[in-house]
């Protein structure tokens, strides 16, 4: 598995960023994550050459189908507020031409930011849901741990 967090600028700055917990935690595992930070007019090179190879955006477009253990090994996060991930998603072409997959909708546990979306998960959630569901549990229960601490620190 290979996760590539396209991550807003400004996600950065926001003390809620889930993105964080995915990079620490896939060090500690040794799953390849990577960070690109999204530029509207000059589009990361190394990803769009990642992008020419089997790749998928998880993204709850009209087309995307339905997560499935056939995924790719190349799987793209938007990581940003829903309106910022609006945002890239139609500014970004090269995202339009790549599969689209979607997770079962669930309840997030994530209530650190306004305006989530129904069936919405954080970064970190939705890194969860991909590595267990390829057979990666020791990750998945790991960026659990991670997010639920890292929730409850910030509710204080």
């Amino acid at each position: 598995m290979f996760i590539t967090l396209l991550t807003h600028s400004e996600e950065l700055k926001k003390s809620t960023n889930t993105g964080q917990i995915v990079l620490e935690q896939a060090r500690v595992f040794g799953i390849k994550c990577e960070r690109v930070i999204w530029q509207r007019k000059a589009p990361d090179a190394a990803l769009l050459q990642r992008l020419a190879q089997p790749s998928a955006l998880l993204y709850p477009s009209d087309n995307a189908e339905p997560w499935s253990d056939a995924a790719p090994a190349h799987i793209v996060l938007i990581d940003s507020t829903w309106q910022q991930a609006r945002k890239i998603y139609n500014h970004s072409p090269y995202l339009h031409s790549q599969p689209h997959l979607k997770l079962h909708a669930a309840q997030s546990r994530f209530t650190l930011r306004r305006n989530q979306i129904l069936g919405g998960l954080c970064t970190c959630e939705a890194v969860a849901t991909i590595a267990q569901s390829a057979g990666l549990s020791g990750f998945a229960q790991s960026l659990d741990s991670a997010l639920a601490k890292f929730i409850l620190t910030r509710q204080l």
